[in-house]
């Protein structure tokens, strides 16, 4: 199929070909669901760690008398129902990242890009490429093509100008083609790609699909 390309430099239009079998496809919303989670967990430190009565310091010494204080009978001040003693069943470290099959995450990937083709929230950019760093002219040109929040990918090596440009600019993300995952582009209103990283993303995509064991550039695509 074919989209249109706009281009910030210039406004004369041109078309860009994409892949049916990347952005042609029918979105799945439980693929999506599966990816997205997956890598929300995976992104967990899970450091999080209360103390036990047994890892709190503290004297052993019983505190009262077993009888004659008409109260209940304690030990130490340790246990949990003292203030400062410690947590029963707190959490403890441990790995939230689960498993999930190499081909599941790569159709997430295009599921994602498809959806964002069918809801009309893709847009085609020539290249990101400015003539100055300053933010005020390209929130300018932003503003005609009536972006507000997206996702900018581009190939491996970023435009200087465009770079500094879009750090000040609230709700505009731009991310490297070896970093695109589903979750960047669903939680994003609008996603710009630019021509090179179309073309780098057809020959991942196709990659990740046929990946061999050490293939590390096609394993970034989506971890």
């Amino acid at each position: 199929m074919k989209v249109n390309v706009i281009s910030f430099s210039t406004d004369k239009k041109s078309s860009q070909e994409l892949n049916d079998n990347i952005y042609g496809l029918d979105p799945r919303s439980d693929i999506l669901h599966r990816v997205v989670t997956w890598q929300l967990a995976k992104r967990r430190s899970g450091t999080h760690k209360t103390k036990e009565r047994g890892e709190i310091k503290g004297s052993t010494k019983k505190i009262m008398n077993q009888k004659g204080s008409g109260g209940a009978r304690h030990s130490t001040r340790k246990p949990n129902i003292f203030r400062g003693g410690g947590v029963v069943f707190g959490p403890k470290p441990r790995d939230y990242s689960t498993k999930l099959p190499k081909k599941i995450r790569s159709l997430g990937l295009k599921h994602a890009l498809s959806s964002k083709l069918k809801n009309d929230e893709l847009i085609i950019l020539d290249e990101a490429k400015l003539s100055s760093p300053k933010t005020k002219d390209f929130l300018s040109k932003v503003k005609k093509l009536k972006i507000e929040n997206a996702l900018f990918i581009d190939s491996d090596d970023f435009d200087k100008n465009f770079e500094l440009a879009i750090k000040n600019i609230k709700g505009l993300e731009l991310i490297n083609i070896k970093g695109i995952n589903v979750y960047d582009i669903l939680r994003k209103e609008k996603l710009v790609l630019t021509k090179n990283s179309i073309k780098m993303s057809v020959s991942y995509t196709h990659l990740r699909a046929h990946e061999t064991r050490g293939n590390l550039v096609c394993r970034l695509l989506l971890e």
